[in-house]
């Protein structure tokens, strides 16, 4: 059975860091930033972008057509940041099945929530403590 570690932090608490250890410890895979990059692969979206996206909440389009009618269309060409969750989603679950691994952020303990093996981990401090470490940063 696969050990997968999920690290969900706040900005600034040192989860990255704590992950990378973790991952290094036990001789395991760890998947940070390179989610985004496989994921600028798959959809050809800049990672750029995929990055500003990852930052705002999923919002659903609803364009009002004539007549007042509402159109959901389900070709994400016309949703890119609905192809970038999804291609997400499908990305983190195939490395959860590849190998053992620590996956930061991106969502994983909630979208791997399904494996008997998934370890949740949320690494938070207080405000001074981040804010120091955001200045040192």
């Amino acid at each position: 059975m696969k050990r997968i570690i999920t690290i969900g932090r706040e900005f600034g608490s040192g989860g990255r860091e704590l992950g990378r250890r973790i991952a290094e410890k036990l001789e395991i895979a760890y998947y940070d930033q390179e989610i985004i990059a496989e994921i600028a692969k798959r959809t050809a979206l800049s990672e750029e972008y995929i990055r500003q996206i990852e930052e705002m909440r999923p919002i659903l389009h609803f364009p009002i057509r004539t007549g007042h009618r509402f159109y959901l269309t389900s070709e994400p060409i016309f949703y890119p940041d609905l192809s970038i969750y999804t291609t997400q989603h499908e990305l983190l679950r195939e490395l959860s099945r590849k190998s053992d691994c620590v996956i930061v952020g991106r969502c994983a303990d909630y979208i791997l929530s399904e494996n008997p093996n998934l370890v949740k981990i949320f690494i938070y401090g207080s405000l001074q403590f981040r804010m120091q470490r955001a200045i040192e940063i």
